[in-house]
Order: structure tokens, then C-alpha cells, then sequence
């Protein structure tokens, strides 16, 4: 506790300083992998529902749902290859 002590008036700002910048730095790099990674998707919304749901939603919103889940099974697909190939280049 003496060391803290003897440091003076002020000193606390310099590590809320540093605490802030680790913080953004922090923010910065989720928000880039949620980028990366199609996690800003509007549409999401839609893979909630299922084939028992048509009739309690509109042909527009159906469709739409249904468009959402093919776009999403392609992607999985892609994402899923992708790792495939990665595990067969590092073995």
C-alpha cells in the first residue's frame, strides 16, 4: 500500500485511461469477429419459424422465412467445408 501512496495526486487517471482503451480495443475486436462471422443479420428473425408455421403467417412472410433458411443452409454448408478443408491441410 506505501507504493500507492507515493505515487501523488493523479495517478488514477493514467489507469482509467488505459482501462477505457482496453475496453474500446475489446468492443472493436467483438464487433469485428460478429462482422466476420454473418452475425448482423437482419433476417434471423425468420429461422424461427418452421413448415407448421404457414398458416399462421402471411405468403410474403413465408416466403421470405423459407428464402432466409436456404440462404442460412448455404452458409452453414459453406462454413462447414471451409472447416473440412482447413483440418485436412493441417493433418
Amino acid at each position: 500500500m506505501n507504493f500507492l501512496d507515493s505515487l501523488g495526486d493523479g495517478w488514477t487517471i493514467y489507469l482509467w485511461l488505459v482501462v477505457g482503451a482496453l475496453i474500446i480495443a475489446a468492443s472493436i475486436y467483438g464487433i469485428r469477429w460478429a462482422a466476420r462471422n454473418e452475425q448482423f443479420d437482419e433476417d434471423i428473425k425468420y429461422l424461427v419459424f418452421s413448415e407448421s408455421d404457414k398458416d399462421k403467417m402471411s405468403p410474403e412472410e413465408y416466403a421470405k422465412s423459407r428464402e432466409v433458411l436456404a440462404a442460412q443452409e448455404a452458409s452453414r454448408e459453406r462454413v462447414l467445408k471451409a472447416q473440412a478443408e482447413e483440418r485436412n491441410r493441417a493433418a
